[in-house]
């Protein structure tokens, strides 16, 4: 039977348990404030950590959902405190979010440790705050359990189902070859992202929410629970008094996180035809936890877990259709084998029990490992290449990809404002075979990773039908979109990746059967490049731009800063 923590086991009450002037002083001001003593004496002091801002679509009910939290923490008997922490949402934040992540797990780290904390309810969903403020979490090591932000409803255009991101793109690509026109955009404008919430396709915030359910780190099948159901208002305020009995029986991220969780979580995230980014964000919070995780380990668990979720951009449906459809419980019951039933959930019961007795609604949207959305035969969600242009790793999404194999001429960009000058000219020397490469775009070159690496497809060739080109980058690519794309090229182009020594017209080699990523340059020619290299030079001589360059590691390595890695012990913060 396991032990009940007593009040005066808590970790606030070295802040207001104490009758010295501190313990005095911490009291006075909490009812300077307005509390009475009654409302938070005796209780757990329970952190919503929450991103919402007036400026992130996704997290734009989060002040609402916050209430909700509390709602449930009194309900519980605990004592609630808000605390606000960077939103880090999507599209507005130049020049991506992903320069902020660490940046946010920082602060959850340092919000958790500074203040009266005993456990803490994580407010978060879009791409980069669901591992920024676990990686905090996991390092702070309080009852920790998160709340996702939730999917948008799903979009309709003119009898068409959209998503967000993903047909963003299509209909970019109808209005460049004349298929739509600019009053048809600027109707798309306003129809195709409906509510509040993150992206309705299976991109990198359903990708990481569901992975993080699936590692029991959240009410088994919350991340599937749609933004603007009322289901949404009533798990916010289960996870507020959830929180409270957790913190009582002491259940921490440590409890959690464990090899067969990390294995749950990368079996879901093949399953889902998940966002290659997720291959960046999981060894992070992985070593954050003290576990061991590689792009070989992911690689492993692609060539053997099929795509069942039949979601954009690997499939037909949207987020909401997965949710009505049973949800994420019921992709977990279907992959069988793959998935431990013994791991632990916040829940306080094991996986297997909260996925027991599951009904799948609709066969179509979540498949069976017999019937896949896409067979392994036919692509995966995720395939680790090698070669000598990429020797530590690059990776691309197969399943969502219509050119496994190919040889072809490069053309080289340095950066994207070269490629926005050039790529539309139509007297470009550029054919469907030839690679297009976008270099300058790493953790550190970026810098932070911008999403660069869906590059656009040359107008004069769209006008020609050409559907899907092979595109190389060392940046990232949104999870919600699609096409033949090389990925997380490593070493970056910017610390001197062989990346950075490819010139125009070299040939390139891919082949994704086999795991390879070679350019047809000899060893000589390569060494003779690379003594004429010269490291390009950072504008950054101050900012937090500038302590990123100088910390962070590269993308196999799960792009965090060196001195947060790991699970050294930081002192409790002294009160004197």
């Amino acid at each position: 039977m396991q032990t009940r923590r007593k009040v005066e086991d808590l970790r606030s009450q070295r802040w207001f348990a104490s009758e010295d002037i501190r313990g005095f002083a911490h009291r006075q001001r909490l009812q300077q404030m307005g509390m009475r003593r009654e409302e938070f004496l005796g209780k757990p002091v329970i952190a919503i950590l929450n991103t919402w801002s007036d400026i992130s679509p996704c997290h734009a009910h989060l002040r609402d959902r916050a209430e909700a939290v509390k709602r449930g923490v009194w309900q519980a008997g605990g004592f609630p405190i808000e605390l606000p922490a960077l939103s880090v949402g999507e599209v507005m934040v130049k020049p991506t979010t992903m320069l902020y992540r660490n940046f946010l797990a920082m602060e959850a780290e340092e919000l958790l440790r500074s203040h009266p904390v005993d456990g803490c309810v994580l407010l978060g969903g879009c791409d980069k705050s669901t591992p920024g403020l676990l990686m905090g979490a996991l390092s702070m090591n309080l009852p920790t359990l998160f709340c996702p932000a939730g999917p948008m409803s799903s979009g309709r255009w003119r009898g068409h189902v959209t998503g967000a991101g993903t047909h963003t793109k299509k209909y970019w690509t109808q209005l460049q070859t004349g298929e739509i026109d600019k009053d048809d955009w600027i109707d798309l404008e306003s129809r195709m992202t409906r509510s509040h919430g993150t992206c309705n396709t299976m991109g990198t915030a359903s990708t990481m929410t569901s992975i993080v359910d699936a590692m029991g780190l959240t009410k088994t099948g919350a991340s599937s629970v749609p933004a603007a159901d009322s289901a949404h208002p009533r798990l916010a305020a289960w996870c507020g008094a959830r929180i409270v009995e957790m913190v009582f029986e002491d259940l921490k991220p440590s409890d959690f996180m464990s090899e067969a969780s990390l294995r749950n979580g990368l079996a879901v995230y093949m399953a889902l035809g998940g966002s290659t980014n997720a291959a960046i964000h999981l060894v992070a919070m992985a070593r954050r936890a003290g576990l061991d995780l590689s792009l070989a380990d992911m690689n492993s668990m692609a060539a053997q877990v099929p795509v069942l979720a039949n979601l954009f951009p690997s499939g037909n449906y949207l987020m909401e259709d997965f949710w009505f459809a049973g949800g994420l419980p019921v992709l977990l019951d279907r992959l069988g084998d793959f998935i431990d039933r013994d791991a632990k959930t916040v829940e306080g019961r094991t996986l297997g029990a909260a996925i027991e007795g599951v009904a799948c609604y609709d066969e179509d949207v979540i498949r069976s490992m017999d019937n896949p959305v896409v067979p392994l035969s036919k692509g995966r969600t995720l395939v680790l290449l090698k070669g000598n242009l990429a020797p530590d790793g690059a990776v691309m999404k197969t399943s969502a990809a219509e050119l496994p194999k190919h040889r072809g001429p490069a053309l080289v960009f340095d950066g994207p404002a070269d490629m926005a000058a050039r790529i539309n000219d139509p007297n470009l020397d550029v054919s469907a075979d030839t690679v297009l490469v976008l270099r300058g775009a790493g953790p550190v070159g970026g810098p932070g990773m911008p999403e660069w690496g869906n590059l656009p497809i040359p107008t004069k060739l769209l006008k020609q039908g050409v559907t899907d080109m092979v595109r190389i980058c060392d940046g990232r690519m949104s999870g919600t979109h699609y096409g033949t794309c090389i990925l997380h090229v490593a070493p970056e182009a910017a610390v001197g990746g062989p990346l950075a020594l490819l010139r125009t017209g070299d040939m390139v080699v891919l082949d994704a059967e086999e795991g390879r990523l070679d350019m047809e340059v000899s060893e000589d020619d390569l060494a003779t490049r690379r003594a004429a290299w010269v490291p390009p030079v950072s504008p950054y001589r101050r900012s937090f731009t500038a302590l990123y360059q100088k910390h962070v590691s590269q993308a196999p390595d799960g792009c965090d800063f060196d001195f947060l890695e790991g699970t050294d012990v930081v002192p409790e913060p002294p009160i004197y």
